[in-house]
């Protein structure tokens, strides 16, 4: 019930002050441009890192917090320097959202939904946020502070008209590529006409999804369809040099690879939410706890390639943006092992066991149909009377096998 109230009340927020989006395009920059938007990047990179180690630093000597008044002066200070004074050749902008990210992450920390914030690598590309203050908005062209001439962005869909962004990001990934990121408020009324037809989804590794119609979408598996190339690329990459510059133009092929990769996951994900969304008025979906479930050795792999969080993650944004239901049931239902017909639970059924009938009413089940439609039952009991989901704790497999030991 929790998460069918958490949309409705994000739809309302939605149709009352507009919806906060964010436009992604690859663009190309000039020779000039990519040399500003780099030292940009590398000036980012340092400001966050030294005020990163000087909040560290101290912590562990003076016990003492720094926030980001006290880091923005240290910046004052460090652009007096001589050894520093290129920081005088960028806008100063991307450096001042660079410490209230890193005020972000500690926020974050403290709260314990993160981890404490790492320093930032050349190698990971980077990233540069410019509020309105710092770029220029014209005609339907970017131009950025500093630079006199627009960016060179093929536009994939134009933003709303009368739509201005309110803040752009400028990113570059590992593979050498340019983004730009437009955030803004789309004011424009985007609900879907109600539909009847309902979803309950339970997702895996043959089958990315199987939908309680009985209909399994298959796995893409993007991974393994660029395995082998990305395999000879990594042995190249570890024949060469590491800073040379036979090494960089490897390091290059195997970051291009990977983003092949991920580029295609999002792309079928992307697909297939919009697909689910514009065909059920509700969707029902386990919560998933990837990040424990990718600690499994032999099935991390599998398991990252799959996208189930992506896949969540788009399913709320998209439900909130076109108004319709997505509802979460708890994990440890047991959607797999309770028979669709009786309600009957089993105590022992390993993954290996794809298809299995009910002891007690003799009923056949797929198991992944069987979890799809078991998960949407419990979905519409959530939504209807808000019943919990949680049932009464039976004996799980390790807590059976556990039991055998001892009882030995």
């Amino acid at each position: 019930m929790t998460a069918k109230y958490s949309c409705v009340t994000h739809r309302i927020i939605a149709i009352m002050r507009g919806v906060e989006k964010a436009f992604s395009y690859r663009f190309y920059p000039t020779t000039e441009q990519e040399s500003l938007l780099r030292k940009t990047l590398g000036c980012v990179r340092l400001v966050y890192n030294r005020a990163l180690a000087a909040r560290t630093e101290a912590w562990y000597e003076r016990k003492e917090r720094l926030d980001y008044v006290q880091t923005s002066a240290l910046l004052t200070q460090w652009k007096k320097q001589d050894d520093l004074q290129f920081l005088n050749e960028v806008s100063c902008v991307p450096l001042q959202q660079a410490l209230r990210h890193l005020q972000s992450a500690f926020t974050n920390f403290f709260a314990g939904r993160a981890k404490y914030p790492n320093f930032k690598k050349k190698r990971n590309g980077g990233s540069a946020e410019f509020t309105k203050s710092a770029f220029r908005w014209k005609d339907g062209k970017v131009f950025l502070a500093k630079c006199n001439e627009p960016l060179n962005i093929p536009w994939s869909r134009r933003l709303p008209d009368g739509v201005e962004p309110s803040t752009v990001t400028i990113r570059l990934n590992p593979a050498g590529q340019w983004y730009i990121s437009l955030r803004f408020d789309d004011p424009r009324e985007l609900t879907l006409q109600p539909v009847d037809p309902s979803v309950g989804l339970d997702v895996g590794m043959s089958s990315l999804i199987t939908l309680s119609t009985g209909e399994k979408i298959a796995n893409p598996k993007h991974f393994n369809r660029y395995y082998k190339r990305l395999r000879k690329a990594q042995r190249s990459l570890s024949r060469k040099q590491k800073g040379s510059r036979n090494w960089d133009k490897a390091r290059l092929k195997v970051a291009k690879i990977h983003q092949k990769i991920s580029d295609s996951r999002k792309d079928h994900l992307h697909q297939l939410t919009t697909r689910l969304i514009r065909e059920n008025q509700t969707i029902i979906i386990e919560s998933l706890a990837v990040k424990n479930m990718v600690k499994n050795r032999q099935l991390a792999r599998s398991i990252s390639d799959a996208g189930w969080g992506e896949l969540v993650r788009q399913l709320e944004y998209k439900a909130q943006w076109y108004g319709r239901t997505l509802v979460k049931i708890d994990r440890w239902f047991p959607s797999s092992k309770r028979c669709g017909q009786c309600g009957h639970i089993v105590e022992w059924l390993p993954l290996s066991v794809r298809e299995w009938d009910c002891p007690k009413c003799g009923a056949h089940h797929d198991r992944d149909i069987n979890a799809a439609g078991n998960i949407l039952a419990v979905g519409h009991t959530v939504t209807v009377c808000g019943a919990g989901v949680r049932p009464d704790r039976h004996t799980s497999g390790g807590q059976l096998r556990r039991n055998r030991k001892s009882q030995k």
